[in-house]
């Protein structure tokens, strides 16, 4: 029995590692994370179409009360959240050289180098919690590797991500 929890424990972080985002986060040593029980979000630098503004917005709310947290006027969180994206450019290349054979499987051959490249844009959320009453930074959610060029990836895509942030909220607090 310890063996087949231990292939699937292996499995589950083997699947879990193979996110396509890169996500992290940071927090205030000071803050009581305990105490915070409500929110208010503010998007005023939420820079995204109506359609994946929604999205985002949604699944925040989504993770935020899944962590207990519920929506209110007077919030102990002001969550701002902040989108951009960048132009990245990959260039790959392949080898002109290798091992060709004739007869006996030996000999060399030259081939032609190859150089290739594809551009496309790559969006990033962030997320930031405020505590109301110091007006300070209490924690931060980054998440980077959203597919922004395609409406179908980013609807898949934003949920995914959202998660992800907000799965290291509450911090893991170790003094």
């Amino acid at each position: 029995m310890k063996k087949y929890i231990f292939i699937l424990l292996a499995a589950t972080l083997g699947l879990s590692s193979c996110s396509p985002f890169q996500v992290r986060s940071d927090y205030a040593d000071t803050a009581s994370f305990t105490s915070y029980k409500t929110y208010k979000l503010r998007v005023d630098d939420l820079k995204l179409n109506d359609i994946d503004k929604d999205r985002v917005l949604n699944e925040l709310s989504k993770q935020l009360q899944s962590k207990g947290l519920s929506s209110g006027e007077n919030p102990d969180l002001i969550i701002n959240v902040k989108a951009n994206h960048k132009k990245v450019t990959d260039i790959n290349q392949s080898s002109p050289y290798g091992m060709y054979g004739w007869g006996g499987g030996f000999g060399w051959g030259i081939g032609m180098n190859r150089t290739w490249s594809s551009n496309y844009n790559e969006g990033a959320v962030i997320v930031d919690m405020i505590e109301a009453k110091s007006n300070k930074l209490v924690w931060q959610g980054i998440g980077s590797g959203i597919s922004v060029d395609s409406p179908k990836s980013k609807q898949k895509q934003i949920p995914q991500i959202m998660a992800e942030i907000m799965a290291n909220y509450p911090p893991n607090m170790k003094k």
